[in-house]
């Protein structure tokens, strides 16, 4: 199966990091392995069949806490489609599992490094990005 997508670039679009004072980076510290993670995937239709794709993952804690840090990356990717994709679902596909799949590495290094640099070194999420697994949990 040939690929019918190219990955043109992709950059990190926005980035937050948000630890109010002391007291709560000493509390976030502890209860860091507590926070989840939310993603969220939109695009935007370029010109010559080129789509900007922007994922954002926010890690956060869902607890009613005064004392929470915040974390956010807006990662972008442009993507060409190639001329032989015309069904609507198959173009989500593309942009919610495939080209997701593709830069699964970046995304998780991008937010490890994120957080690292924010204070909270040696963070590893819970468990590898799954986005074929989102996909077709989406879909039921």
């Amino acid at each position: 199966m040939t690929k019918k997508f190219k990955i043109l670039g992709k950059f990190i679009k926005d980035m937050s990091s948000e630890t109010k004072d002391v007291e709560t980076y000493i509390f976030v510290k502890d209860q860091i392995s507590k926070y989840k993670l939310d993603i969220d995937i939109n695009s935007q239709a370029l010109k010559d069949k080129m789509i900007q794709v922007n994922t954002t993952l926010r890690f956060e804690d869902k607890e009613e806490n005064k004392k929470k840090a915040f974390f956010e990356i807006i990662f972008s990717t442009i993507v060409q489609i190639t001329e032989e994709v015309k069904e609507k679902k198959e173009l989500e596909k593309i942009i919610l599992c495939d080209v997701q799949t593709e830069i699964t590495e970046d995304l998780e290094n991008a937010l490890l490094n994120l957080i690292d640099n924010s204070g909270y070194p040696g963070f590893k999420l819970e468990k590898k990005l799954d986005f074929e697994e989102l996909y077709n949990k989406r879909l039921n």
